[in-house]
């Protein structure tokens, strides 16, 4: 099967399988993993941060920073296509109480003048105040859009001049850096927290990271803790993930170029809509306009190929490091018999 359903189905190298073998391990609640301690280094010399924590998953990290940075009754606010508001069980609401405002940024990325519609300023007596500001980059469910430099620093500074504390959900935040030749610490100066997924485009089977200061590590590490995500010897994973910033970066343009192909690919055929020029990472989404994605997706399924949907009439398709170039055109050509057949039974 070509599976394009996400990042997440990749499998990790023979490489990370030997340094999972290899590891050192400790108790990491303890703070003695050589392994996660080394993971955690880099990740923040990476992004030029006082300390990172490793979690099991990027959902328990972006968690764990909002309980860090809000008030029970605050409102949490962002772009209504976020994963935090769309695919994380209402967790915000559920552990830190904290209320959803949302807004519709075009491409899903936000802009100042977008966010001053929504804001909240504190000191009204009768309102919930905006408590914390939510990023996504690059933004999923907009098609894998991305921040260039100068929009992530509007929105910085749109923050800052309220006192705001900003988290950055990078799941694919080296995939923004590598479309665009930039550095990763570039893209998330300024933010109180950011989150980064190492088992996405990275290809490491488990674990994100959380970076950011040093005080408010401690409490973020107390989050963790509190949401279970106190791990013992979790350099056996973790040593999958050192392998991963070290050799899967820069290879993530791969992907950002089989996934152009593909969209050229299937934007010729006939009842997909979809604008390649919105193609500018590994994520792309197309409609079948007036045919049933379930059905269309069994079709596409029968021919060798997986696919998701984030809408009615609406598909997503990923593409990772196990799926090659030359899956491209067999993707393609499946779409197209699948389409055929979806619109015959329609």
């Amino acid at each position: 099967m070509i599976d394009l359903r996400s990042d997440t189905v990749t499998r990790p190298t023979r490489e990370m399988r030997e340094a999972m073998a290899r590891a050192e391990v400790g108790d990491d609640v303890y703070g003695e993993d050589p392994t996660v301690n080394a993971l955690e280094a880099r990740a923040a010399a990476m992004f030029g941060r006082e300390a990172a924590i490793f979690f099991p998953t990027g959902t328990m990290a972006n968690q764990a920073a909002i309980r860090s940075l809000t008030q029970p009754g605050q409102e949490l606010l962002g772009d209504e296509l976020s994963h935090v508001f769309n695919y994380e069980m209402g967790a915000a609401a559920a552990i830190s109480g904290v209320l959803a405002k949302t807004v519709r940024a075009p491409g899903g990325i936000l802009a100042p003048a977008l966010l001053d519609t929504a804001y909240s300023p504190p000191g009204v007596p009768y309102k919930s105040e905006t408590g914390l500001l939510v990023v996504e980059n690059t933004a999923n469910l907009a098609g894998g859009t991305l921040y260039t430099p100068a929009q992530w620093d509007a929105v910085v500074r749109w923050a800052s001049e309220r006192n705001l504390p900003l988290h950055l959900d990078g799941a694919r935040i080296f995939n923004a850096a590598v479309a665009q030749g930039a550095q990763v610490r570039e893209l998330s100066r300024g933010a109180s927290t950011v989150m980064f997924s190492l088992s996405k485009g990275l290809c490491a089977p488990v674990g994100s990271l959380l970076v950011t200061d040093a005080a408010i590590a401690v409490r973020a590490r107390r989050a963790r803790k509190m949401l279970g995500g106190g791990m013992r010897q979790a350099g056996i994973i973790a040593a999958a993930g050192i392998v991963a910033l070290q050799t899967m970066v820069e290879r993530l343009a791969e992907d950002h170029e089989n996934a152009r192909r593909l969209a050229e690919g299937l934007a010729g055929i006939r009842g997909i809509t979809l604008d390649t020029t919105n193609v500018v990472t590994n994520i792309l989404i197309f409609g079948t306009p007036g045919v049933s994605t379930p059905r269309f997706l069994q079709a596409l399924r029968a021919r060798g190929v997986l696919a998701g949907s984030v809408a009615p009439e609406t598909v997503r398709m990923v593409t990772h490091r196990d799926v090659s170039s030359s899956d491209i055109p067999k993707a393609v050509a499946a779409v197209d018999a699948a389409m055929e057949e979806s619109r015959l039974t329609a």
